[in-house]
């Protein structure tokens, strides 16, 4: 059905470091076609794309680190080298737009792709330099290693803390209307008033969250909830008016 040369040009673009998903649909040949292919005809010789360098975009480098440090993940590929996952849940669209464009303006030309998992979307994007971009990536769990920004990272951050607090926020974060009660002209009335939660079991990351406000004069308090240590919350009016000035909640 498909000439040697259509065949080769197929392999050559696997070989590149794409994935099939993508060669397909740039060529209209099926996954299982290629497949076949990569099996009966001698392996084409692997061409390694050159290290594109740092962010393109260093503003939204600084939004998708914290959402990598939340809800990223990084892992190893036997044919595309590595592919960068961001769970983003279902219930906040504009969280899963806003990180298909920020890979896209970190690494302009990459293929960014969606896997519908239970509840969540996995925004998916191969690439054999994303450990380099990343080098908080290792085996296990973060909080089973060491998370110590590099310092071009940390340069990125402190340009961006606002960008790189709300990729945290959008990851493990929360905005919420806590509530509570007091007399007023002998009555008990019900007082509301928002607040900004962050959660994550890694102390590092925690540790890069707090600073980060700090910087910003942002005034936070650790807090147990449900018996969880892990939250960082942020209550008072001044504080919390910054974060919605430049954080929001999730939409």
């Amino acid at each position: 059905m498909y000439d040697v040369s259509t065949r080769k040009r197929a392999l050559a673009l696997v070989a590149q470091g794409r994935s099939l998903n993508s060669v397909s649909r740039e060529t209209g040949i099926s996954r299982s076609a290629i497949r076949s292919w990569q099996e009966r005809l001698a392996p084409l010789p692997r061409i390694a794309p050159q290290d594109p360098g740092p962010p393109a975009d260093d503003q939204a480098y600084a939004y998708l680190l914290g959402l990598y440090l939340g809800d990223g993940c990084i892992s190893a590929h036997p044919r595309t080298g590595y592919y960068l996952r961001i769970a983003c849940a279902d219930a906040w669209p504009g969280l899963l737009q806003e990180c298909r464009d920020a890979i896209a303006k970190v690494r302009p030309g990459i293929g960014v792709y969606d896997a519908q998992k239970q509840g969540c979307v996995a925004v998916t994007s191969y690439s054999q330099h994303w450990p380099t971009l990343f080098p908080q990536h290792g085996p296990g769990k973060k909080h089973n290693r060491r998370i110590v920004l590099a310092p071009w990272q940390q340069e990125i951050t402190d340009a961006h803390p606002w960008q790189f607090i709300r990729g945290l926020i959008h990851s493990d974060g929360c905005r919420i209307t806590n509530w509570t009660t007091k007399i007023v002209g002998g009555e008990r009335k019900r007082y509301e008033y928002p607040r900004y939660f962050f959660t994550n079991v890694s102390a590092d990351i925690r540790d890069l969250y707090t600073a980060t406000l700090d910087r910003l004069g942002i005034e936070w308090t650790h807090c147990a909830r449900n018996g969880n240590p892990f939250s960082i919350s942020v209550a008072r009016k001044s504080s919390v008016a910054l974060m919605d000035a430049h954080v929001g909640p999730k939409h």
